[in-house]
């Protein structure tokens, strides 16, 4: 570890000391500016002026009506672009904040980009009008469109790590973060996962000393993360002077050569200030007394470093007053340029929640018959993962327990790292959040991750990385960023196991735009739908009702490893022309019961198993409407709030005048699952069957 080499070389004579007087060779200046020439010098200095002084005129434009927010920089610019000028854009990944503009500006983002996201342009670059100001992102720099909850970044960055080592290149992961973002869990998951794997990740925390308003105190034991990350190791650990520019670059100069070099990740604690308030809608006066702002205002880094520019003789007085004018004239005309473009068209507000059809990967759906021998689901769904690892080897599974020799708690990895190896199909630990945070970071960089969570009960760790990070990705980066993760889950009850073991989520997750889900009834459609997610250009959640893993009546012949089914697409298991069940899941058994039933007292029920939630087939379910006038719509969920409720009512909205009679749903009770009253709170045959008896008869 750094620390402990530092330590070793206390004897040495040195002049680089770090904040807590910890000596690094690295930062003793033997080189000229560090290796840096003037002229790099000076683009370091531009860059910091143009982060500081778009700052500056997006204030005066908020006071002017021409912009609505800010969330500021200023006093965070020499660490920031001291890591953009030591990494590489277009070849390194920057998981930026919303703080770190000025690692845009030394990358090459310019005023007129940031002007055109502050003001919500259709031009702009970074979310084309669909993020809320200061969130910035490149496409060919390698930075994803940054996003707002604080620390969600972090498991992002090192699953993009992960996914340089994985393909082989010397490629490196930076993580820009405040230091309050370090109170989330999400951060020490990224740091164990990071630390453990040895991952080529660079944390840059910078210490402005406050979350809003809460000072460090109240957020960190002992007021520092950098003393809380000892614990772990194999991380490399640097305390700085984030408002000095030399050192900040030479420290990010050697974190890049431990990470490029396999030594592993690097956290870099940076100490700088904070000249504004947290955001445009907060007044730091409130809770900072007038000498603290006074005291940052000495420490300002763009002020230090022209000391230095002065004193190496790189640039004079007049030159920087020059350099200060022409910045400040650009930064106007782009402000200026940028507020006359128009904004996003209205037209385009649904557009990349999925990805375009001319973009999507060409499948050829059903072009064979499932007719091999017949085969239980799980073991359906193994055989799907081993096709697809076959066909592409950047595809990798992971979760927990999913290694050989156990194989996944349901056997359903069973075989995966022996055939492919550990690289390919490994262990996670124990953390949902961090298997859903590195997947988002694997697939932002090029891999197809198919993670599994064991049981839909304990997904929630993982909902911010879902709903806020997972599946916004391609909408808030205007279709730059894709995020090709599929998410396998067991999901549904009847199998005792009470409430921690027996969740149904489909409702919940299809609330989720810009996510497929999927929630098979046999294998023969659990194969080809796996298959198919694990082609797709988007975001998948696979729901596999545990209960059905090795039920007889679920088995199906074995579809070979050509066949693909389509998402949207539902199957009508029976038809009929007196009632339609609308189900999925496990109810779809239970409604064939109910169907044969009737059809001995002379009625046709038609069955139609929907297959897929999202995207949900609701031509054929009105279709069957039309044709029989009456419908049930039956699931396991409960009935309040559960996904059955928005099928009744497309059915009320779409073919409202086709119903003899009103749309019933059959569904579980609106409570926990109880462990030894699972049958009363649970649909069961009888339920389906009343019911269609009552709906024949009305």
């Amino acid at each position: 570890m750094a620390e402990k080499t530092a330590a070793e070389k206390k004897t040495k004579s040195t002049n680089g000391i770090s904040k807590d007087g910890v000596k690094y060779d690295f930062l003793k200046e033997t080189e000229k500016n560090h290796g840096l020439g003037n002229e790099q010098m000076v683009h370091a200095y531009k860059s910091m002026l143009l982060s500081r002084f778009t700052d500056d005129r997006i204030d005066t434009l908020i006071k002017q009506g021409k912009a609505t927010f800010l969330i500021s920089g200023s006093g965070h610019e020499a660490v920031q672009v001291a890591c953009a000028m030591a990494m590489e854009g277009g070849k390194d990944w920057f998981f930026t904040y919303y703080r770190d503009n000025a690692i845009g500006t030394a990358l090459g983002i310019t005023p007129k980009d940031i002007f055109r996201h502050i003001m919500g342009r259709a031009s702009d670059s970074f979310t084309g009008g669909r993020q809320m100001p200061m969130h910035l992102g490149s496409k060919e720099l390698r930075m994803p469109t940054a996003s707002s909850p604080t620390g969600s970044q972090y498991l992002q960055a090192v699953g993009a790590a992960m996914s340089c080592v994985y393909r082989g290149t010397d490629e490196v992961s930076y993580v820009g973060g405040g230091e309050g973002s370090t109170s989330e869990g999400e951060f020490f998951e990224s740091i164990n996962w990071a630390a453990r794997a040895k991952l080529p990740t660079i944390f840059c925390i910078q210490n402005n000393k406050f979350a809003i308003s809460v000072p460090i105190e109240q957020q960190t034991a002992g007021g520092s993360v950098y003393k809380v990350v000892a614990g772990f190791e194999g991380l490399h650990r640097f305390h700085i002077d984030g408002t000095d520019f030399l050192e900040s670059y030479a420290t990010a100069k050697e974190a890049v050569r431990l990470a490029r070099s396999g030594e592993g990740p690097s956290f870099i604690y940076a100490d700088v200030v904070r000249l504004r308030s947290h955001s445009a809608s907060d007044a730091h006066e409130k809770y900072r007394t007038k000498e603290e702002i006074a005291k940052d205002k000495e420490n300002d880094p763009i002020t230090k470093f022209e000391g230095e520019l002065l004193t190496r003789g790189i640039l004079t007085k007049e030159k920087i007053e020059n350099i200060r004018k022409d910045i400040n004239e650009l930064v106007v005309k782009s402000a200026d340029e940028a507020y006359a473009e128009p904004g996003p068209d209205a037209s385009t507000v649904e557009e990349n929640l999925f990805c375009p059809t001319d973009e999507q990967t060409k499948i050829n759906y059903e072009a064979t018959t499932p007719s091999g021998v017949p085969i239980v689901m799980v073991d359906a769904i193994n055989h799907a993962l081993h096709e697809e690892m076959e066909k592409n080897p950047n595809m990798i599974v992971y979760g927990e327990d999913v290694q050989d020799n156990k194989g996944g708690v349901f056997t359903a990895t069973k075989g995966l790292s022996n055939k492919f190896g550990i690289k390919r199909c490994f262990n996670s630990p124990l953390a949902e959040a961090s298997i859903v945070g590195t997947a988002v970071g694997a697939a932002l960089s090029g891999l197809k991750p198919v993670v599994e969570i064991q049981f839909a009960d304990y997904i929630w760790p993982a909902m911010m990385q879902i709903r806020d990070e997972l599946v916004m990705y391609r909408y808030r980066s205007n279709g730059a960023f894709e995020c090709p993760v599929t998410i396998r889950v067991a999901v549904g009850g009847y199998i005792g196991g009470g409430h921690y073991h027996s969740q149904n989520i489909e409702a919940i997750f299809a609330k989720c735009p810009g996510l497929y889900i999927a929630l098979p009834s046999n294998a023969a459609d659990a194969k080809g739908l796996l298959k198919t997610a694990c082609q797709l250009n988007d975001p998948v959640m696979f729901m596999e009702h545990k209960f059905l893993y090795r039920q007889g009546y679920a088995k199906s012949p074995e579809p070979d490893a050509d066949y693909y089914l389509p998402f949207g697409k539902a199957a009508v298991k029976k038809e009929g022309d007196d009632l339609t069940i609308v189900t999925y899941g496990a109810m779809v058994e239970k409604a064939l019961k109910a169907s044969r039933e009737m059809e001995k007292k002379g009625y046709g029920v038609e069955v139609i198993d929907i297959r897929t939630i999202v995207p949900l087939d609701t031509e054929t379910i009105l279709n069957s409407v039309k044709k029989t006038g009456k419908v049930i719509v039956f699931y396991e969920d409960t009935k309040f709030m559960g996904f059955g409720a928005e099928i009744a009512a497309e059915i009320a909205e779409k073919a409202f005048e086709y119903l003899d009679a009103p749309v019933k749903r059959v569904a579980g009770l609106h409570v926990h699952i109880p462990f030894h009253l699972e049958s009363t709170a649970l649909p069961q045959d009888s339920w389906i069957l009343k019911a269609a008896e009552e709906m024949l008869a009305f």
